[in-house]
């Protein structure tokens, strides 16, 4: 695995959740980090704090990513911060709340798409000139979900729908950046309890059933998905573009 230390990440909904657990097995690694945050931002300036207190460079960076012109503007002071990217974690998502198909309106559909896959997009477009100075090659981790696997339990049709499309993305952007040695991938993780997505969208009873039908027998947690990211970005200049890392104990193998 190629050493992170001293290369410039940066972490999209990196406050809480899987993305505050990437953050700090980031750190742990010798990255300098920018972090993006929406609402969080006790978590986000811990984590400042974290990094710093280790002799390293981080700061915090308040958007929401679903207004293109703040979306942009994070980018660009972030990497004026950093000096540059070599990393990219594309890790804010969220189901918002589940809805069966006969109450989507189109103003819900947009939402979703938007948080999902348009803040991505834009994120994406924006970073790519600075991935793409660096000669020995950069790194880009997209989140999508099992759910964009499988499509997700009841109520989550759009957001399985918008994960589906960041699987697909990852696939079609790692070879349109292939030329600029630029590498691109994905992780869609199962079940991951500790988490507000989890603790806001999953019952206690939903999460049991889930559990007793995951072969290894457990749910997941953040930190089983921030090492696999880490390895994804520490492999700038891997052989790795293109693919999806299923974490989900083996309830779904591609």
């Amino acid at each position: 695995m190629g050493s992170l230390k001293g290369k410039k990440a940066l972490v999209t909904g990196g406050g809480q959740g899987l993305g505050e657990a990437i953050v700090r097995e980031l750190i742990r690694q010798g990255c300098d980090v920018a972090i993006h945050y929406f609402s969080s931002k006790d978590g986000a300036e811990a984590l400042v704090k974290q990094a710093q207190s280790l002799g390293q460079r981080a700061a915090a960076f308040q958007a929401d990513l679903t207004k293109e012109e703040e979306a942009v503007k994070m980018v660009h002071d972030a990497a004026a911060f950093l000096g540059g990217l070599d990393v990219l974690i594309n890790n804010t998502g969220d189901l918002v709340k589940r809805v069966w198909l006969e109450d989507i309106t189109s103003e819900f559909w947009d939402k979703v798409m938007a948080v999902n896959l348009k803040s991505m997009m834009v994120v994406t477009r924006t970073a790519v000139p600075y991935l793409a100075k660096n000669t020995e090659g950069s790194s880009i981790v997209n989140l999508a979900s099992l759910a964009g696997r499988k499509g997700g339990h009841a109520g989550s049709l759009v957001y399985g729908t918008s994960k589906g499309a960041v699987i697909t993305w990852t696939r079609a952007l790692s070879g349109e950046l292939a030329d600029r040695k630029i590498r691109v991938n994905c992780v869609a993780p199962g079940l991951m309890l500790g988490t507000r997505f989890h603790n806001t969208h999953t019952t206690a009873e939903s999460a049991a059933l889930t559990i007793s039908q995951i072969p290894l027998g457990r749910a997941g947690n953040a930190e089983d998905v921030a090492r696999p990211v880490a390895f994804l970005a520490s492999e700038y200049d891997g052989f790795i573009t293109g693919a999806t890392l299923d974490i989900n104990g083996g309830v779904y193998c591609a």
